[in-house]
């Protein structure tokens, strides 16, 4: 579905000092930087897949989104997404693909839902039946009949989104990005919407590429996981094995009945993590060393509960971040 090589996106960039004479001179001269969005970056991506699309903020994710979908073009490199070159925007590839950005609407904020898909109807060239058929179908599946005739300015933000995945979804594309399709949503709308995509997908085996700093999206949805770090591929593989990129680890939690010293010499050991009064910590625990360290606790601190899961993905990306030498 997708097939990019040494894809690069330079940007050039004008820096203008503050003050009156400053802008004077940037009339006659300006000084511009140049730096790398996206370097380098190869990747393939098969039908059906799920992608996550992951990284912190400025890393290149958006860029690579508009890339894909010919939104901006490559300064270097080979791309090919579903056998076209996205920036020549033929009229067949843009009826093949969908992009919905949860910072911007696709649809007229001045009149209902319905119009839009009406409109959007005769630019991807359905028949009505086929429309009829669509509308209800989605609308059933969201649970967004109730809306589809409010004007979108009204609308909820959860309520919204349903109708972005609509308007989306109407020519059954082969190829959706979804660039944080659940930013801004409260947990119940945002669960709502990944179990919608769960399902569609199960159903039509659509390829679907996302970007999320949600981690629920991803474990939720992505069997597959792309890092992105200053531009560059830092990791591109199973999520089971990006979940052990730090060692076979386990997250381990501690309550205990009363205030604890975070300075003691066993804590500092394990890197642990406290709740603001410091009567539950987090502790990350090398798979060799579970038993003999909870025993010692339970041993000899004053514990109500504890629980034990594998390292949690969250984890994981905030540590990787913080130091992508790890995964270099």
């Amino acid at each position: 579905m997708i097939k990019a090589t040494g894809l690069t996106k330079r940007f050039k960039n004008y820096k203008k000092p503050p003050g009156f004479f400053a802008s004077l001179k940037s009339l006659f001269y300006r000084h511009y930087e140049t730096n790398d969005a996206v370097s380098s970056f190869d990747v393939q991506i098969e039908p059906g897949e799920i992608v996550g699309l992951l990284g912190p903020n400025g890393a290149g994710k958006t860029t690579l989104m508009k890339m894909f979908t010919g939104i901006i073009t490559p300064s270097e490199g080979q791309l090919e997404v579903l056998g076209y070159v996205p920036a020549k925007r033929d009229r067949l590839f843009r009826k093949q693909i969908a992009l919905v950005m949860g910072q911007k609407s696709q649809l007229w904020w001045d009149i209902p839902a319905m119009d839009s898909f009406q409109l959007l109807q005769r630019y991807y060239e359905i028949e009505n039946a086929a429309f009829q058929t669509r509308i209800s179908e989605l609308a059933h599946l969201l649970e967004a009949e109730d809306f589809l005739h409010v004007h979108v300015r009204k609308l909820s933000l959860g309520e919204r989104m349903k109708v972005e995945l609509m308007a989306c979804l109407l020519h059954e594309p082969k190829l959706i990005f979804l660039d944080e399709p659940t930013i801004g949503l409260d947990l119940i709308a945002q669960k709502n919407i990944r179990d919608f995509l769960r399902q569609y997908h199960q159903q039509t085996r659509t390829t679907i590429v996302l970007t999320s700093h949600y981690m629920a999206d991803v474990e939720a949805l992505c069997a597959r996981i792309i890092l992105i770090l200053d531009g560059k591929k830092g990791f591109d593989g199973p999520i089971g094995e990006f979940e052990t990129l730090l060692g076979h680890e386990k997250n381990v939690s501690f309550l205990f009945s009363q205030q604890q010293d975070p300075t003691d010499s066993l804590w500092q050991k394990y890197d642990a993590q406290w709740n603001i009064d410091y009567t539950e910590v987090d502790l990350r625990l090398p798979e060799e060393k579970l038993r003999e360290v909870c025993a010692n606790i339970l041993q000899h601190y004053p514990v109500t509960e504890f629980s034990t899961e594998k390292m949690p993905i969250e984890r994981v990306m905030k540590t990787v971040m913080s130091n992508p030498k790890l995964i270099k």
